[in-house]
């Protein structure tokens, strides 16, 4: 009897070696699965996506000459006469576009008025043309001398 005791007292402990085994394994496991679940969400949370837009950017500047037909002030345009049209062309200025007299000191967007000749610089972005800097000349001033003669004549 003795030795079947034995037996099944060293039947019971492997068995119960086995089960702590199988829990440790399954405690790894878990904490395994855990570990690489939680470096996943982190990896796809630091993700970021951006979008870059271009678009056709000539870096060339191109300079013209005109008489503004029109400026309103909070539009993003201008209207200018060009010496190569007849008709008004459209062109967009931004925050960066500077206003110069003839010496090249800057004045106020107040100057661009109708009929005032201007020297400009622009860029083409895309379908639009860009103005970089706008130089105000004096307007042309016409003044017509007239000379009026009275004649007397005595009876």
């Amino acid at each position: 009897m003795s030795s079947r005791i034995k037996a099944q007292t060293e039947s019971i402990r492997i068995t119960h070696r086995k089960g702590q085994i199988m829990k440790q394994n399954r405690l790894i496991t878990l904490l395994a699965t855990g570990a690489i679940s939680a470096i996943a969400l982190t990896t796809t949370f630091a993700q970021t996506s951006s979008t870059t837009t271009t678009s056709a950017v000539t870096t060339d500047t191109v300079s013209g000459t005109g008489t503004v037909t029109a400026y309103t002030p909070g539009v993003d345009y201008i209207s200018v006469r060009t010496e190569a049209s007849s008709e008004p062309v459209k062109y967009y200025y931004t925050k960066t576009t500077k206003i110069v007299d003839a010496e090249g000191k800057t004045v106020e967007w107040a100057m661009l008025k109708p009929d005032v000749p201007v020297k400009y610089t622009y860029v083409k972005e895309g379908d639009r043309m860009v103005i970089r800097q706008i130089t105000v000349s004096k307007p042309v001033v016409t003044e017509e001398k007239t000379t009026t003669t009275t004649t007397t004549t005595k009876p």
